[in-house]
């Protein structure tokens, strides 16, 4: 799934706050990144978040390895990121 945008930089050259923190981590980090979604995209909504492991980050894109798979994102498309804790351990199911 990829998602492109334009912009990966702002108007004085330099990259987002954002994009520099995801390139500045390791692979295997849980993060929650925040990215623009298409225009024309079905679901009308202007943002949505990938929460998962960064697989990898450059200048040109972001990955991250969710539940539903992998998410690549547009550099330009991201808005926000930051470090999240690891998940909590799935509940065993219950008796019946």
């Amino acid at each position: 799934m990829v998602h492109p945008t334009s912009g990966s930089t702002s108007a004085s050259g330099a990259t987002s706050p954002a994009l520099e923190l995801l390139t500045g981590l390791g692979p295997g980090t849980r993060v929650s990144v925040r990215y623009a979604l298409p225009a024309g995209d079905a679901s009308g909504k202007p943002l949505t978040d990938a929460l998962g492991e960064l697989v990898s980050a450059d200048g040109a894109s972001v990955t991250v390895r969710t539940r539903r798979g992998d998410v690549r994102i547009a550099s330009g498309a991201v808005r926000a990121a930051r470090v999240v804790p690891p998940a909590p351990p799935r509940r065993a199911p219950r008796p019946r």
